[in-house]
């Protein structure tokens, strides 16, 4: 299973991460708490999970532009995703990436909201313009 998305902060070489995956938007002002990396908002359909490390994937931003030092806060932590990917492109979490400089893709289609699952390990990488996100 591939998929493709725009590279909004980029790296290089190959990321691999366990994926953790949400069909809503998260705000990461008040969602997320940036000591833990723990999403606390009772609304997700990822409550309780930790994103430290992992492979966020998302619909995308909502909230505060506060969120990008909330982002921003995660990496000091150590608690930061190891990569973000959304659906669709929001300026907070593109702000808190480029700051943090955590590996961000957009526009990447809806159904991989639906075709990888949380925990489903992830291989990501640059080709040109684009990332390709595949399940291993």
């Amino acid at each position: 299973m591939r998929f493709y998305g725009k590279i909004i902060n980029g790296w290089e070489g190959v990321l691999r991460g366990s994926a953790l995956v949400s069909k809503k938007r998260i705000s990461f002002l008040g969602d997320v708490d940036p000591k833990t990396g723990r999403i606390r908002a009772n609304d997700s359909d990822i409550t309780g999970e930790e994103i430290g490390g992992k492979v966020l994937i998302f619909k995308g931003g909502r909230g505060s532009t506060v969120g990008a030092m909330v982002i921003y806060a995660l990496k000091k932590n150590n608690k930061a995703p190891l990569a973000i990917i959304t659906v669709e492109t929001d300026p907070v979490v593109v702000s808190g990436a480029i700051f943090s400089n955590i590996p961000a893709i957009s526009e990447v289609s809806e159904n991989i909201l639906s075709k990888i699952k949380s925990n489903q390990e992830v291989r990501i990488y640059p080709r040109k313009k684009l990332a390709v996100i595949e399940v291993i």
